[in-house]
């Protein structure tokens, strides 16, 4: 029974863990990565043809985004995940796997213009996106649920993002049960909208993530509505567009939380009938699956307005924004307005042509509402970068940049620590993960110098033996040496396919019937077609 650490190890992004017990392969999370990678990963340690289950602790790309590449590769097993989380990951994966081919385009209509740059390939397509979606099991919150002999789970609201759980896993091999629980990100108290983290009180290993784990938000919850209200009240004086970067799924839809309230208390003075746009398919349709999912995942609060007939993320002014057209339009309307488009980093997508708009422009403000990874768009500007390149463009930044500080899906320090104390034992072992490099060190430091718990921050590559409670592989970190991704990409989708044809060829050895002989005649005419 072992524990493997391949991603968001000592880094915030690209969350995966192998988990091989009871004779089955198990990935929990397989995010993508996004801004500066500091270290390489290590391989999957398994063929994705292979891998029996995913387990997803909820949809963000950073956790769910790589899960389509598994199917390109091979994958046939089954993917376990909350209700909401299954509907959000349609929605995502198939908007990334677009996202993936819009990009391989543009970089292959570059290279056609330029010598010297090779093809480019998407790291999966909209098919392998529509294959995994396809693969998925939604599962209640709380319910026990077997896998197969030896191995059950349960799905536990960590209140970080609709559906978002902590993932529990008790596997027995040979009369020998150990229980893992993974935390995914776990979410901040008193969150619009969504419930507060529920606590898990026991487990022999514990995966946990410290995204936050050396600061802490606010002793007081700052008063979102009345920052909000201020922040609009002075660039709609100024005549300016508010420009708030979001991610489409979670934050965008704490925004309208708050501008539902804004509106309501008239608490913008002169301009009580200012346009709010959604400048985001994605975010559209996500706003659609909070309403869907309600009744499991809202907080008191919010099913209180509910129940009084009030939509808690709808209001008069309120536009959405589906086409290319209606969102080139957005900046041609002079009148100030909230803009609120994705990636939330600003690394792709809508926003970053609002930013070409409203950057130079004094009057206007970005509103960052989430965390900045390093290497991204977003950090940059918020560490007051003075211009930037966007579409071949020097843009210089003349725009007031602002942040809502202490607005975050994730925990802070305390609440991490609030979240392992709920333990009744202290685990055997806990694995800190998803966090920048230094910060994972720190709060592997504070769990065990403060409160005496047995931490340890692993780097990819990392193998852990939760029966014998001992490290078999302690892997050291390879810093990141850029790749310029080519053509090979398909021969590495050739390679997997055959690996799993070799599979399919040994689970079938020893048996005899006329389509076995019929498909190995099949391959050898292919060999003999690619070998002339």
């Amino acid at each position: 029974m072992k524990l493997t650490f391949v991603g968001a190890a000592h880094e915030v992004t690209g969350s995966c863990h192998y988990l091989n017990a009871c004779g089955k392969h198990i990935l929990v999370d397989y995010g993508m990565e996004q801004g500066i990678n500091t270290f390489e990963n290590c391989d999957l340690p398994v063929q994705e043809a292979l891998i029996d289950y995913v387990l997803l602790t909820h949809a963000h790309i950073d956790h769910s985004g790589m899960i389509p590449r598994l199917t390109a590769r091979g994958f046939r097993g089954q993917i376990f995940m909350t209700q909401a989380s299954a509907d959000l990951c349609s929605i995502m994966l198939r908007d990334c796997a677009h996202i993936q081919m819009q990009e391989a385009e543009w970089k292959n209509r570059k290279a056609k213009r330029s010598k010297g740059i090779e093809v480019s390939e998407p790291e999966y397509t909209m098919q392998d996106a529509d294959a995994a979606i396809k693969r998925i099991v939604p599962c209640e919150y709380d319910q026990v649920i077997t896998l197969c002999e030896g191995i059950q789970i349960r799905f536990t609201d960590v209140g970080h993002l609709l559906g978002s759980s902590s993932i529990e896993v008790w596997a027995t091999e040979e009369e020998t049960t150990r229980k893992i629980v993974f935390s995914g990100d776990i979410g901040n108290k008193n969150h619009p909208l969504i419930k507060s983290p529920s606590m898990t009180e026991e487990a022999d290993y514990v995966v946990m993530e410290s995204t936050y784990g050396d600061r802490l938000h606010p002793n007081q919850r700052p008063d979102y509505v009345k920052e909000l209200a201020a922040i609009l009240q002075e660039t709609f004086d100024r005549g300016g567009n508010v420009v708030i970067p979001s991610f489409a799924v979670g934050r965008t839809q704490e925004i309208l939380y708050y501008l539902r309230k804004i509106k309501e208390e008239r608490l913008v003075k002169n301009h009580y009938d200012f346009p709010v746009y959604v400048d985001s398919p994605l975010a559209v349709e996500a706003t659609g699956i909070f309403h869907k999912n309600e009744s499991n995942c809202f907080d008191e609060e919010a099913m209180a307005l509910v129940r009084k007939g009030i939509n808690p993320i709808s209001f008069p002014g309120l536009r959405l924004s589906i086409t290319s057209d209606e969102s080139r339009a957005i900046n041609f309307e002079t009148t100030p307005k909230v803009i609120i488009s994705a990636s939330g980093m600003c690394e792709a997508g809508r926003i970053r042509h609002h930013l070409k708009h409203n950057l130079w422009r004094p009057e206007c403000t970005i509103l960052f509402v989430g965390y900045q990874a390093v290497g991204t768009l977003g950090r940059a500007l918020i560490e007051g970068v003075h211009e930037v390149k966007l579409f071949g463009e020097t843009i210089d930044v003349h725009a007031s940049i602002k942040t809502l500080a202490g607005l975050s899906g994730h925990a802070d320090k305390n609440g991490l620590i609030e979240w392992i104390s709920a333990f009744k034992e202290k685990p055997r072992r806990v694995f800190v993960v998803h966090g920048e490099d230094s910060v994972c060190k720190i709060f592997a430091e504070c769990l065990q110098v403060e409160y005496g718990i047995k931490a340890y921050a692993p780097y990819s590559g990392t193998e852990f033996n939760l029966i014998t409670n001992k490290l078999e592989y302690e892997a050291v970190p390879i810093p990141v040496h850029k790749k310029t991704k080519t053509v090979s990409d398909v021969f590495a989708r050739l390679r997997a396919a055959g690996q799993r044809l070799l599979a399919v060829i040994q689970k079938n050895e020893g048996s005899s019937n006329k389509d076995i002989a019929r498909f190995a005649d099949q391959i050898n005419s292919l060999c003999d077609k690619w070998e002339m």
